[in-house]
């Protein structure tokens, strides 16, 4: 289900409302991800290291505002700054991960985004090949990301550790995967290749479709 409120200008503009980060409620129950993911993981994620992601970036800003203002250590500067890039990439991702799952298999894109897909990999089966490999060739935690590259307006996978390394090089991510263990271990222990695949059997496609859209156009 598309979040009309997270779509009007920016698709996860719901992670920042009166001046702070903010944890936003999940687009559906929790057990209404069940085809991809059991609920308690899914409450533990969202309620618990989401949660963290955004008060570490509120925390990191709040650090920054001082420094800036004369009453924090201008040396804790470079430190501050790396809390904010990470915090604030994961709170990013999370957002965009759990409107990337859909409760219904095998979905597709709209044909502007199909088309942009086949452009670039050749078709849809080259596409998952290669967002698969991303995933399953992650050494240790990370993601797998769909983005658009806006210099060239291209589609791109990348494979990400860190979670500010998806934010950097004029990338505008619209898909996201997440590997690192705690995502998906209490249902597949450590048989990643099955979650994966799960994933991808339920992309949200109408949501990734309308997130291409306005990349493509904003």
């Amino acid at each position: 289900m598309v979040s009309p409120t997270c779509m009007d200008k920016h698709y996860c503009k719901e992670g920042y409302a009166g001046g702070v980060y903010i944890l936003p409620p999940l687009p559906c129950a929790p057990s209404d991800f069940g085809a991809v993911l059991d609920e308690e993981t899914v409450r533990l994620h969202h309620d618990f290291h989401h949660a963290a992601y955004v008060a570490g970036a509120n925390g990191a800003m709040a650090e920054l505002q001082d420094i800036a203002g004369g009453k924090g250590d201008v040396n804790a500067t470079p430190c501050a700054a790396r809390k904010l890039a990470f915090n604030l990439g994961g709170h990013f991702l999370h957002c965009l991960y759990w409107h990337s799952i859909g409760r219904e298999a095998n979905q597709m894109p709209d044909s502007g985004l199909m088309s942009a897909l086949c452009e670039q990999f050749g078709d849809m089966e080259g596409f998952i090949r290669l967002f698969r490999a991303a995933a399953l060739g992650m050494q240790g935690s990370g993601w797998a990301i769909l983005a658009v590259e806006q210099m060239s307006a291209k589609l791109m996978v990348f494979a990400v550790h860190w979670h500010q390394d998806a934010m950097v090089g004029g990338l505008r991510p619209i898909l996201a995967c997440d590997v690192w263990e705690h995502a998906y271990y209490l249902r597949y222990q450590n048989n990643r290749a099955a979650y994966v695949d799960a994933f991808i059997r339920h992309i949200n496609w109408e949501w990734v479709s309308r997130c291409f859209n306005l990349s493509c156009h904003s």
